[in-house]
């Protein structure tokens, strides 16, 4: 039997409860622990039961102590950040970008965090994060599954509307194997659709973003999916060729990378198929220009996944490409040979990680990259799983706004995470006195917050959960705008402007 789900809400929603699970990895073995809100005894009880977990799985998950930022007067403190901007300034990156994107490894870049590479980080990480605040979740939408806006509003209605970049096509997936709570879908019998959900995005740095950074920069970036704890724990076992080497795959993954359906409405091509059709024309566009351009691949849990295929791909099918893979809490996808061609086809990857986050460690919790001590003795494991690249590693008892405990919701959050990152100088340092993204956001889907703040729980959520009063004054779910209602005709009108010619395209990826 499949082990309990933590559940992993990136987007408001009513179903939220107050408990949160984590899953064992031994088949027809069961560990829950709870975390209501309770007594002092129970929290202890749930304190030793998690303490029993770590051992079990020798994930070493502390009670982290609280380093550092004291403060006296919160409300005074809060006042204060309050009034400070909540990004930090744009630097010039140009001479540097090829540093920034990898080029070395980021050598030197992350211990200390360079300056240049936090907001970088963070950016791709917004990116990321977008996928999930866009995402209707609601299982009484008809629309459930898609992006509650079209492409040409996403970042405006986020408020990333000055992030320099225009979303040029969105992804959708679909996958031939039946995996639990991945697909989302509606309660209704007349649905946009029902087998595709919305997978993320391509998008392209704008003239005046692109002279800051020094190339032309497209961005895909992956969303993640919202039940990590029983989809790492189901994908131990089955691993899959890729490639033409001994590189190996996830075969999940690589289900929802490249599955399609001829009489589906939105996966008569893969989603593998929808990105590299577009990033091949965008490439073409540019460098025809005579650009510099990269590609740079994000997301977070499942998207870090999907983003590492992405990557394979990207640069098996255009060498020379700059390939930078940034992702957040991203499980292990592949075997060694599958990190040692990523490696020979030049992709870059760093992967962010929170060290009590319990996802990076899966799957292959036991049977990983660590086993290659022994190869002297076993020769390489085909179907050892390896983790790629390199790592900015997090600590969550870093930060004096993050509460003790244990919490595999938010230790796993994309938004614990761009704090974090935020924060973060150096292993050896205390949190960021000058950090300048907003701390409420950690809040906006879990519960991580201490209380002194006063953030509420969850807090991330449509207005009066979607309802607004019609004329009559009764409650009714509205109606969707024709422009963001999903439509794979408008997405074929979006194809066919921009193959017109060339002054059409200009005027569809230009500033």
């Amino acid at each position: 039997m499949a082990l309990s789900t933590m559940i992993h809400n990136h987007l408001p929603t009513a179903l939220n409860t107050d408990v949160n699970r984590i899953s064992a990895i031994r088949p027809h073995q069961e560990v829950v622990f709870h975390q209501p809100k309770a007594s002092k005894a129970s929290n202890r009880g749930a304190r030793r039961l998690a303490e029993s977990l770590s051992n079990l799985l020798h994930l070493h998950i502390e009670p982290p102590s609280r380093k550092n930022l004291q403060h006296s007067n919160w409300d005074l403190f809060f006042e204060e950040k309050h009034n400070t901007p909540t990004t930090s300034p744009k630097q010039m990156i140009a001479d540097k970008w090829r540093d920034i994107h990898g080029s070395m490894d980021w050598v030197n870049l992350l211990d200390p965090l360079h300056p240049w590479l936090r907001r970088e980080i963070v950016k791709y990480g917004e990116f990321a994060q977008a996928t999930y605040d866009a995402f209707d979740f609601d299982s009484f939408s008809e629309f459930c599954g898609s992006c509650r806006y079209n492409r040409n509003k996403l970042f405006e209605k986020l408020g990333h509307g000055k992030n320099g970049y225009k979303v040029t096509k969105y992804i959708y997936a679909m996958s031939h194997i039946e995996m639990p709570q991945w697909l989302e879908r509606s309660h209704l019998m007349d649905t946009w659709s029902k087998d595709s959900n919305w997978m993320g995005y391509v998008a392209v740095s704008d003239d005046e973003e692109t002279r800051r950074i020094g190339r032309r920069d497209i961005v895909v970036a992956w969303r993640g999916t919202v039940a990590p704890a029983e989809w790492y724990e189901d994908f131990q076992r089955n691993l899959e060729p890729i490639g033409i080497g001994d590189a190996k795959v996830e075969h999940g993954f690589l289900s929802i990378y490249t599955s399609k359906n001829e009489s589906t409405r939105y996966n008569k091509s893969s989603a593998s198929e929808q990105v590299m059709e577009e990033v091949t024309k965008l490439v073409q566009f540019y460098q025809g220009n005579g650009e510099e351009v990269s590609l740079t691949i994000t997301g977070h849990s499942l998207g870090g996944a999907l983003a590492l295929l992405n990557a394979y791909e990207a640069a098996a099918s255009l060498p020379g490409l700059p390939v930078s893979v940034i992702s957040f809490g991203a499980p292990r996808v592949g075997n060694s040979a599958f990190r040692d061609e990523l490696d020979g086809l030049g992709v870059k990857t760093l992967r962010v990680v929170v060290k009590q986050d319990l996802v990076p460690r899966m799957p292959g919790i036991v049977f990983n990259e660590s086993l290659q001590r022994f190869d002297d003795i076993t020769g390489t494991l085909e179907w050892v799983y390896t983790h790629v690249g390199a790592e900015l590693r997090l600590d969550v008892s870093s930060s004096p706004y993050l509460k003790r405990g244990f919490s595999p919701l938010g230790f796993h959050s994309l938004e614990t995470y761009l704090h974090l990152v935020d924060g973060f100088h150096s292993a050896d340092s205390a949190f960021r006195s000058d950090a300048r993204r907003d701390v409420s956001l950690v809040n906006k889907a879990c519960d991580m917050l201490v209380d002194k703040l006063r953030i509420p729980h969850c807090w991330y959520q449509l207005s009066n959960k979607g309802l607004v009063r019609n004329e009559h004054g009764r409650w009714v779910k509205p109606r969707r705008d024709p422009e963001d209602i999903p439509s794979p005709i408008g997405e074929a009108c979006d194809y066919a402007l921009k193959i017109e010619g060339q002054e059409s395209y200009q005027m569809l990826y230009a500033s």
